[in-house]
C-alpha cells in the first residue's frame, strides 16, 4: 500500500494570495509525486519497464548529485 501523503497550504503561508496557494499547492503535490502515482497505478506495467524506468531515474539522479558536488568544489 503507497504512504499517506498530507499536503497542506494555507492563505496565511502565501500572504492571502490565492494565485500563489495555487502555485504552492501544485509543486508540493509534484514534490510528492502524487499525481504520478496515479498515472501508475492506472495502467499495469511490466516489471521490466518499472525496473529501465527506475535505473534511469537513479541515474539522472546521481549524474545531478555529482554535478552539484563538483560546482560546489570548484570543479567545472
Amino acid at each position: 500500500m503507497a504512504k499517506s501523503v498530507n499536503v497542506s497550504v494555507s492563505l496565511d503561508d502565501v500572504g492571502g494570495n490565492p494565485n500563489r496557494l495555487i502555485r504552492r499547492f501544485i509543486k508540493k503535490c509534484k514534490k510528492e509525486r502524487i499525481v504520478e502515482e496515479c498515472v501508475e497505478r492506472s495502467r499495469h506495467e511490466k516489471r521490466s519497464v518499472k525496473r529501465r524506468r527506475a535505473k534511469e531515474r537513479a541515474r539522472r539522479n546521481a549524474k545531478k548529485a555529482e554535478s552539484l558536488r563538483n560546482k560546489k568544489n570548484g570543479i567545472i
